[in-house]
């Protein structure tokens, strides 16, 4: 039993696990009446997600549960499949066998390079629109229709015509949920004493929709189904909640490093999140991901090991067996307004105030993702984000990787010798020396051999030497484009030196064939031994050397 778990931190699991617990049970409620699927589907989602998300997961403080980002993209699914529960939550069953896969595949590493621009603007998106569709809600209406649009164009209507009741209810519930006080929070999380408060007031107004009968007991097992005509629609789906669940549990894991100083295993906890979704669709329960409110409580109270994270789900569930029926009398204006401060905090407030004094195309990048994803959906959001950064930065390596072989950097000469030094202003104006000083991206590539042709002067230069002895690898870009070089400079009558090339390096010259292009004879193991190749046939075929000398600038001319 050791093996698996960690008894060490017991006490500070027992408590951290049980804080967790209690804020997760007002949120689980509120998130699963968000959703479609109901307040109990959300408390089902807690338990099964976060008990095995942490049994197999690989960050072991981090808790897991219904999360808003997962819950946008969930009450769309349900709204599209018409409620329909077999397909709803084999979409959730297949998002978890698809996260699985992730883990299996180790593409935890590389989901975490999404740009923080991206992820700042997706997560700012999906908390406007959390608040979005809770504003009617929060005036006791209830909007016509799902998606963001429509919660945007009930609220004129609700603000005219308010449910006095509800908003002074909903109005409360946002007071203390932004008011409690912290010192109090530790005892009584604010959004857990809005709960009971504002259902205590409600039940003295007889005009407050509520939540209604919640079932009781442990969930029904549900069969998943596909059919022909939504089964696109069920991959599509899967497929964002997938990886909106990976990247929200992988920031989470993130912040739980941070906090306990010590280091999670993303491919696994992606196997963890995936097997608790599986579980999470086959018994009703929406979707989860790490979450990060509740890690944070966890860490703070003593949790450290996945012990806590399996005590708050067993808590949620000794809740649902004990306790549903007295959530039935919850308002719907008490949960709109916990979901209106999830919202408030899940929007990244701390960069957007100092944004301005950062670079203007990462705000532009941020507020263009944040659009995407309220307006259009969330992939388009995300992809369109992550295309555009890469892109930008690509022109960006492949601009200072041009202006270095352009021969604009003052570090030109960096890492040469004095012997390597000498040999370069002795050749003067004769030999261009490139060093690549590093991978060559395909940006860069592009315009490699044009940025050569312009560096070497067709009247003085009879000789260049490029240095791959920093580039670890090529591309089939940037392997064309040294073919390229080659074949201008013995088309120009220039002598080629070739040096410090790896055996990587030679396989994708040798795979592409560029290898007929770089015989061995111009090929150096060292730096020292081309240039000096270099130098010694260009005084044996030059005829003025004193012309030579006369033409060329002091120390010679080099590129890094």
């Amino acid at each position: 039993m050791s093996r698996f778990f960690d008894f060490s931190h017991l006490r500070g699991d027992i408590f951290g696990g049980l804080t967790a617990g209690v804020v997760a049970l007002p949120l689980a409620l509120a998130f699963g009446e968000a959703s479609g699927a109901g307040p109990i589907a959300g408390v089902y989602g807690a338990i099964l997600v976060g008990f095995f998300a942490a049994l197999f997961g690989g960050t072991p403080s981090q808790i897991s549960g219904p999360t808003g980002p997962m819950i946008v993209v969930f009450a769309g699914v349900f709204a599209s499949l018409s409620g329909d529960l077999s397909l709803v939550f084999a979409t959730v069953i297949l998002a978890g066998a698809i996260q699985i896969l992730f883990g299996v595949l180790g593409f935890g590493q590389y989901i975490r390079l999404v740009p923080y621009p991206v992820v700042s603007g997706f997560m700012s998106g999906i908390g406007c629109i959390i608040i979005a569709l809770q504003l009617a809600h929060l005036f006791g209406h209830e909007p016509e229709g799902g998606g963001t649009i429509p919660a945007l164009l009930e609220v004129p209507h609700a603000i005219a015509n308010p449910n006095i009741e509800a908003l002074g209810i909903g109005l409360l519930t946002l007071g203390m949920v932004f008011l409690w006080p912290a010192t109090w929070g530790r005892y009584v999380p604010g959004p857990l004493a809005a709960l009971i408060v504002g259902t205590l007031v409600s039940l003295g107004m007889s005009n407050v929709p509520v939540l209604g009968a919640i079932p009781t007991g442990l969930p029904e097992f549900i069969l998943p189904a596909f059919s022909n005509d939504t089964l696109l629609l069920v991959l599509e789906a899967a497929l964002i909640l997938a990886i909106l669940g990976a990247i929200d549990s992988l920031l989470t894991s993130l912040v739980a490093d941070n906090m306990t100083r010590t280091r999670h295993r993303s491919n696994r906890e992606l196997i963890g999140q995936g097997v608790g979704n599986v579980a999470a669709g086959f018994f009703g329960g929406i979707p989860g991901a790490g979450a990060t409110m509740r890690t944070v409580v966890n860490i703070r109270t003593g949790g450290a090991t996945k012990i806590s994270g399996m005590l708050h789900s067993l808590l949620l569930l000794a809740v649902v067996l004990v306790l549903a029926p007295l959530a039935s009398k919850i308002p719907h204006a008490v949960l709109a307004g916990i979901l209106v401060k999830v919202g408030y905090d899940i929007i990244d407030l701390s960069y957007l105030k100092r944004a301005h004094r950062g670079p203007r195309f990462d705000l532009a990048l941020m507020v263009m993702v944040l659009s995407l994803t309220v307006f259009v959906d969330l992939i388009t959001a995300v992809v369109a984000g992550v295309v555009i950064a890469a892109v930008v930065f690509v022109k960006q390596v492949a601009d200072a990787q041009l202006a270095a072989a352009a021969g604009e950097n003052d570090e030109s000469k960096e890492g040469l010798t004095d012997i390597e030094t000498a040999l370069l202003t002795e050749c003067g104006d004769r030999l261009t020396y490139f060093d690549f000083g590093g991978p060559l991206s395909f940006g860069a590539a592009a315009d490699l051999g044009h940025h050569v042709r312009e560096r070497i002067s067709p009247e003085h230069h009879t000789s260049l030497v490029l240095d791959f002895g920093r580039v670890p690898f090529m591309d089939v870009s940037a392997v064309l484009a040294v073919e390229t070089i080659a074949v201008d400079a013995a088309h120009a009558g220039k002598h080629l030196y070739l040096c410090g090339i790896n055996s990587a390096v030679a396989a994708s010259f040798e795979g592409l064939g560029v290898i007929e292009h770089l015989p061995n004879h111009i090929r150096y193991t060292t730096r020292l031994a081309a240039l000096s190749a270099a130098r010694d046939w260009i005084f044996e075929n030059t005829t003025s050397r004193g012309e030579s000398d006369a033409s060329s600038p002091p120390g010679g001319r080099a590129a890094a």
